[in-house]
């Protein structure tokens, strides 16, 4: 293996980190450097950022849903063929949950784990020498994490730049570049956090505005040093989910865009096949597959079409009658006898599970989950325990009289409820597995 690796991180979201994250991998991209992405923790929306800043397929790691096995790994497979790869930090670098050692889910627990230095991004804006400050604390606080060089993020002037970055390089932490204040630079925002790759119509475009940027503002020489060699020992599958069927029929379109990079490649590692659908042009899932997974995304922005997409639904009930359905979120939702759209409209879904959703009367749900399953289906037997997550704000206005599919507990363990629903063959339910416990 002869990829470098580097972990990105900064004191906080909002810092700039993966526009900083997104342009380096654009512009090491140009440079005919093979650069692959990684983020850390379940932001499922970043390594769509980075596959289209790279042309190669992004990959979340997180320290709290995967074992350190699975970690190895995963990196190992993505580092495998690469020269570079770099790790976008989710939150703030040592932000994660409080549970057992190297398992918060935070950037820091992989800065451990592989033994990696850290580019951290600090936002100066509204500071100049305090900025040194908050260097040293990131410096000083965990002798385990090494802090390999800065890059001052939103910096007005050049004498701010200088003020800044002097008092950081007394320290002895080297500044490798100093990104001015350029509202442009910033990635569009929609109602479940920013835009998806996918969403943005001239994101090719803006992605070469935020290259352009960095290699006019940083040292991608002095960055590529500070990677250290990615030499990490073999990992296991052991904790991956299982491929659910050997054809499997996955709903992907406008409406269901989402599902872990890492899943999807695991599943064709372990043989078995995808085949993808598209509800949104009323299509029903293949026939011959052996399972239909309908997985998140955003079926209230389509509900209308969804509601009247006939064939699909018609196709959807005759597949279940035989094989499996389970779905996840937004999947979860369609699932359901109707979804209330933002403007207060009710749209007729599927109806193959009894719950009733509304995106209108919304209620924020974010956190890791621990899943105990009461019921076999795709993501797991009867009593297995399943490591996730969970980001949605629709909610459940009728919980309808299917059995549970899950006692849920949060990322500490304490217990929040049953979960999800099981009628026959269709299971389904809000919470995104991640991997095995």
């Amino acid at each position: 293996m002869t990829a470098r690796a580097l972990i990105i991180g900064a004191p906080r979201s909002g810092s700039g980190k993966t526009s900083v994250t997104i342009g380096l991998l654009r512009a090491f991209q140009r440079r005919g450097v093979k650069v692959r992405g990684i983020k850390t923790g379940p932001d499922y929306i970043d390594p769509g950022f980075h596959e289209a800043a790279t042309r190669l397929p992004g990959l979340n790691l997180d320290s709290w849903a995967m074992a350190p096995d699975l970690l190895r790994h995963l990196a190992r497979e993505q580092a495998e063929d690469a020269d570079l790869i770099l790790i976008e930090s989710a939150m703030g670098l040592f932000d994660g949950i409080v549970t057992e050692p190297n398992r918060s889910g935070a950037a820091s627990d992989l800065a451990r784990l592989f033994g990696l230095p850290v580019l951290l991004v600090l936002d100066v804006s509204g500071q100049s020498q305090t900025a040194a400050a908050i260097a040293c604390g990131f410096m000083n606080y965990d002798p385990s994490v090494r802090m390999a060089s800065c890059v001052l993020n939103r910096a007005g002037s050049e004498r701010h730049r200088k003020l800044s970055g002097d008092a950081i390089e007394a320290l002895g932490l080297p500044v490798v570049g100093t990104v001015l204040r350029d509202p442009t630079l910033t990635l569009p925002e929609r109602h479940l956090g920013l835009v998806q790759a996918s969403e943005h119509p001239e994101m090719d475009a803006h992605i070469d505005r935020l290259a352009d940027a960095m290699e006019r503002s940083l040292d991608l020489d002095a960055i590529f040093k500070a990677a250290k060699p990615f030499d990490i020992p073999q990992g296991s599958t052991e904790k991956a989910l299982s491929p659910p069927g050997q054809r499997i029929a996955l709903a992907e379109d406008a409406a269901f865009t989402f599902l872990y990079p890492h899943i999807k490649r695991q599943w064709r590692a372990m043989g078995a096949e995808i085949m993808t659908f598209s509800p949104l042009a009323d299509e029903a899932p293949p026939a011959d597959c052996d399972i239909c997974w309908l997985p998140g995304g955003y079926p209230e922005l389509h509900a209308g079409r969804l509601a009247a997409a006939q064939n699909f639904k018609a196709g959807l009930k005759a597949f279940s009658e035989a094989k499996p359905i389970h779905g996840e979120c937004g999947g979860y939702m369609v699932l359901g006898e109707a979804l209330e759209d933002a403007d207060g409209v009710t749209h007729a879904m599927t109806g193959l599970l009894s719950h009733a959703t509304s995106f209108a009367q919304r209620k924020m749900n974010l956190g890791y989950r621990q899943a105990r399953l009461l019921g076999t289906c795709a993501i797991g037997r009867v009593g297995d325990a399943v490591r996730g997550h969970e980001f949605h704000y629709a909610r459940v206005v009728d919980a309808g009289t299917d059995q549970p599919l899950a006692m849920i507990a949060d990322g500490r363990g304490v217990e929040m409820g049953p979960s999800g629903g099981k009628r026959g063959s269709v299971t389904g339910t809000f919470f995104h597995a991640i991997a095995r416990d």
